[in-house]
């Protein structure tokens, strides 16, 4: 699965249930919530770290998809990179969206 969906959803859980702290009269429930909401940050910028091997198992995973085409791995190997580079940014930069 492209990874930048992965941590997008974990993002939005993390918006969501920051939202919710906006009804929650007590303040420590609330702060609770709040630092949940920080570790999801953490695992979306976790997740979307790259490394060789995720890279190569995402790249693996295009290859599959398109039917396992012949001569173009290189294609898939920079279209994983790209995901990676994407779901890193949108991790990196989750907090200007809150």
């Amino acid at each position: 699965m492209n990874r930048k969906r992965i941590v997008a959803r974990v993002l939005a859980k993390a918006k969501k249930y920051r939202r919710f702290t906006r009804m929650i009269g007590d303040p420590e429930t609330a702060r609770r919530i709040l630092d949940l909401t920080e570790e999801l940050k953490q695992t979306a910028l976790a997740l979307a770290k790259a490394d060789e091997d995720r890279i190569r198992i995402r790249a693996r995973e295009i290859w599959e998809e398109n039917g396992k085409p012949t001569g173009r791995d290189q294609e898939f190997w920079y279209q994983a990179e790209r995901e990676f580079r994407e779901a890193e940014d949108l991790a990196i930069h989750a907090d200007e969206d809150t």
